[in-house]
């Protein structure tokens, strides 16, 4: 099985600086150390996997490398009682796709401690048109539950919505009730939007003060922010009290300049969603909820299917700002 060759998108670095992509193969000896063997059948496209794509030497150090921070899949081998070959699983977040070999190659071999046993109720194929983006957005609205966040206490907003963490964050919160804002910079996307069950569609304008005010007028009980920067502040800013604000991306910027006002005279709560390292327990749980009583509606339809060939030009799309929803990969079509 060692000399066995699969396909793999490798990205390579062959002068320092300078990266090129490119559909090679790989033999599953030279994938890393793991107790489990996994026969890869889909992944998803993440903005984490198109900045190791693209070299970014914070996500990934050593070139050459196989991104995707997510894969679904069937054991092939196990050194362990609990996964048994045959047995179909999840892995998402820790280091896949980093600096472990990740889900743009049809096999992986990973640590057992990653691995999630796929929850009844959900296919393999629904499983990463979730992925890291549905379980983040999922983590988010459990941590707002937790923080009494409910449907009858007002609106609840979606920043960044068109994306992959908010256009399913957007359909699982309406899937859950509340009545859900959705703010974008693609304004063209309002069907789409809507579509998802958001009841509003904002420009991002609207959620993007520059006034200086140190309060807003109180407007969400609930934030679902994938934007950071001054989106952020803003929506801090304008929220109703007791409100909950959940941060879980820096698409704008990694920079945050508020002041204590929202904290002190509301009583917002500010959490952070950091999905690749969230504990094995509640990374089980929160499968089984998004496989049961939190599974989205028509998923199927929520993404577009590509092969491995038609990878790149995703890849480039995503960089350029221009996905739309979820891209599923299919290793095997």
């Amino acid at each position: 099985m060692e000399q066995k060759r699969f396909r793999a998108l490798i990205v390579e670095e062959p002068t320092p600086g300078e990266f090129r992509r490119f559909l090679g193969e790989k033999s599953i000896a030279e994938l890393p150390e793991g107790e489990v063997l996994i026969r890869v059948q889909y992944s998803d496209l993440n903005y984490k996997d198109a900045l190791s794509a693209r070299g970014h030497k914070g996500i990934t150090r050593q070139y050459p490398h196989t991104p995707g921070i997510d894969a679904a899949g069937e054991v092939v081998e196990s050194r362990v009682e609990q996964f048994r070959p045959g047995d179909p699983v999840i892995v998402t977040g820790y280091d896949l796709g980093m600096n472990t070999s990740g889900g743009f190659g049809q096999y992986i071999r990973v640590p057992a401690a990653w691995i999630v046993p796929l929850p009844a109720g959900l296919t393999l194929r629904e499983s990463m048109i979730l992925g890291t983006a549905g379980f983040t957005a999922a983590e988010a609205v459990f941590k707002m539950k937790q923080n009494g966040v409910s449907p009858e206490k007002g609106k609840v907003l979606v920043t960044g919505a068109t994306g992959g963490v908010g256009s399913l964050g957007v359909a699982l919160l309406s899937h859950l009730g509340f009545r859900v804002v959705a703010a974008t910079g693609k304004i063209n996307q309002e069907e789409f939007l809507k579509s998802l069950g958001a009841a509003e569609v904002l420009p991002r304008e609207e959620v993007d003060d520059h006034s200086g005010k140190p309060l807003l007028p109180k407007r969400w009980q609930g934030v679902l922010d994938t934007v950071g920067g001054n989106v952020l502040s803003t929506v801090l800013r304008s929220t109703l009290h007791e409100a909950s604000v959940v941060c879980v991306g820096n698409v704008a910027s990694s920079e945050l300049h508020t002041n204590v006002f929202p904290f002190i005279l509301r009583g917002v709560t500010l959490f952070g969603v950091a999905s690749a390292t969230t504990p094995m327990p509640l990374r089980r749980k929160l499968w089984e909820l998004l496989a049961g009583e939190w599974k989205i509606p028509g998923l199927d339809s929520l993404a577009r299917e590509v092969s491995l060939e038609e990878l790149n030009q995703e890849i480039d799309r995503i960089l350029k700002g221009e996905q739309v929803g979820r891209v599923l990969v299919n290793l095997w079509k």
